[in-house]
């Protein structure tokens, strides 16, 4: 609808313009800001005003009169000083939900150039546990890239780990003496248990000289290729990554793991390049690229280093071989970053030297997506009561544990009977898809406090609440014994909360558009929690079953389209939606 509207803008302007005069950029029509304006709003005529020499009612009236919407919209109404007001008129909202009804995308049309898009997310380290601080990265690229998947961009989701580095001297070094077995054998050692051997051997590292050292000598035997490093690499890597596939199965979540090792043969190509470009210098014995618009506390220009004095590479030099490899080899147009806030500086600087190196095409845009903190309660850095980092298994475990209570409770006042088999389907749908929303609801720049108490909460903005209004629909449907796959319904939307529920639905389209270009999926959120209330209040105002035709199949089909677009927005999301609950 938006789109036949900013059609019908661009005819009329073709009319009211002088062929010399350029067109103005930016949208014709926009969705309404507030309903008594109507359901779409146009400045067109204040832009329009200055490069006319007239008044922008003036050219508000112009326009008017150019514009043939009858079709679609009650006559145009001026306000203010120039706005016009467009109201949709209900047998046009009929005709376009009957065309919705019919199509399994809901309107939404593929992207008309696909892009080969990268979506870098989640990177726990290797050896260490996942904890509350992937969360956001992990939840926010796979929404992000269902999204543009589903829009026809080929995507590639890149789980880029770490998996390199001193940290693997320390560790490797620390276990030859404490636990050999486990350099050995495979699975002798739960990631929780390596964990701890990491915090020992990391303490150790900054305490011990002699242990730095030998820690050093076991990375230079490791990158030297040595065979016994290697195999006690890989038994790490391995044990980390069956760790990790637990929770992302729990997640639903697929990724393609590509760490920090697989760039390590381009690390010194990446530094030679530079150097020949110029880019590069030598400073203070490490190889350095001073950077436009970046300083030190000094004033100075803040060198990105590279190479560092000793000759090894850093995250710097490995993000920047990534990057090239995913242009130059995968032919990615588009790369997206998701990490917390905190490496927003330090995606600037690798973008910056990339750029400058000649490595990005015009066509390919490089964009970092930084996220705030997960808060507790208390409004500090969400940790355990003992001040521990909240591992993510324990969180996702208890918000099921949660969900599972609460359930029985449920099932207790409403003297119902369900098995063992539903009971904990339906908990761990609920539990992960509550923290999931609870997540993706945030606008993502910002912090937010975690509270399983009103993420799991039946009322309000919250998963369960978009579940319980799917189920309401399924309920219709098992109560009426109604066939969805044989309704062919006639929208007569005679009640204000049907229109109102209509005209809704048929903005799906466009916040999918929005969600895929600014990459910000809190709009998909909000949308489908407004989509769930509009719904309700229909429910609550409107018989659907007890109804006379032609209201009855009416009513079925609004119904049946709300929950079609429940299921494919909360799918976008990564979120499930159930039968019952």
């Amino acid at each position: 609808m938006l789109r036949e509207l900013e059609e019908r803008f661009n005819q009329a302007l073709a009319v009211l313009l002088p062929p010399d005069l350029p067109r103005p950029a930016g949208p014709r029509v926009a969705l309404a800001s507030q309903p008594q304006f109507g359901d779409f709003q146009s400045n067109l005529a204040l832009t329009l005003a200055k490069p006319l020499g007239r008044s922008p009612r003036a050219v508000a009236e112009a326009l008017v009169q150019l514009l043939h919407l009858e079709d679609l919209c009650e006559a145009p109404e001026i306000a203010g000083p120039g706005f016009i007001n467009l109201r949709l008129r209900p047998a046009a909202v009929a005709r376009e939900l009957a065309a919705r009804f019919a199509d399994p995308r809901l309107g939404v049309s593929p992207a008309a150039q696909p892009q080969r898009v990268i979506v870098d997310f989640s990177s726990p380290n290797i050896a260490k546990e996942m904890h509350v601080g992937h969360l956001r990265s992990t939840i926010l690229g796979d929404a992000l890239a269902r999204l543009l998947s589903f829009l026809g961009h080929e995507v590639l989701r890149l789980n880029h780990v770490g998996d390199w580095g001193t940290q693997f001297g320390m560790l490797i070094t620390h276990l030859q003496e404490a636990y050999p077995e486990a350099l050995q054998t495979a699975n002798v050692l739960a990631l929780g248990d390596l964990t701890s051997f990491y915090k020992q051997a990391k303490a150790r590292f900054d305490a011990d000289p002699v242990f730095q050292e030998m820690a050093r000598q076991a990375v230079v035997r490791l990158q030297a290729g040595d065979p016994v490093a290697l195999q006690a690499w890989r038994l790490l890597c391995d044990q980390s990554r069956l760790a990790f596939q637990e929770i992302y199965s729990l997640l639903g979540i697929t990724l393609t793991e590509r760490g920090e090792s697989f760039y390590n043969p381009y690390l010194a190509e990446v530094v030679a390049d530079l150097q020949t470009a110029g880019l590069a210098v030598e400073d203070q014995g490490a190889i350095c690229v001073f950077l436009d618009g970046f300083t030190n506390k000094d004033g100075r220009p803040q060198p990105l280093i590279i190479q560092k004095s000793d000759g090894g590479y850093n995250y710097a030099t490995t993000d920047l071989a990534a990057l090239r490899y995913r242009i130059t080899q995968d032919g990615a147009q588009r790369l997206v970053y998701i990490t917390d806030a905190g490496q927003a500086s330090h995606f600037a600087q690798v973008f910056q030297v990339a750029r400058r190196a000649g490595w990005v095409p015009e066509d390919v845009q490089l964009v970092h997506i930084p996220f705030g903190l997960v808060l507790g309660e208390d409004g500090k850095k969400f940790r355990t009561r003992s001040g521990d980092t909240v591992r993510l298994r324990d969180l996702l475990d208890e918000a099921i544990q949660r969900a599972k209570t609460d359930l029985t409770q449920r099932l207790v006042a409403e003297d119902r009977q369900e098995s063992a088999e539903f009971i904990d389907h339906i908990a761990q749908v609920v539990g992960i898809s509550a923290v999931k929303y609870a997540d993706l609801s945030q606008n993502l720049t910002s912090n937010y406090v975690f509270s399983f108490d009103r993420m799991l909460a039946l009322q309000g903005n919250t998963a369960p609440y978009m579940l319980y209004a799917y189920v309401r629909v399924q309920g219709i449907s098992r109560k009426g014994q109604v066939d969805w796959q044989s309704l062919i319904p006639a929208f007569d939307l005679a009640e204000e909360t049907e229109l109102v529920l209509a005209k809704h639905l048929l903005q799906f389209p466009d916040v999918i558009q929005s969600v895929a270009q600014d990459l910000l999926p809190h709009r998909l959120c909000t949308y489908l929690f407004e989509l769930s209330q509009k719904f309700n209040q229909f429910y609550d105002r409107c018989p659907v079953l007890g109804a006379e035709e032609p209201w009855r199949t009416s009513r079925l089909g609004l119904a049946h389209l709300t929950a079609q677009t429940l299921n494919l927005g909360l799918d976008l999301l990564g979120i499930p939606v159930v039968e019952r609950m």
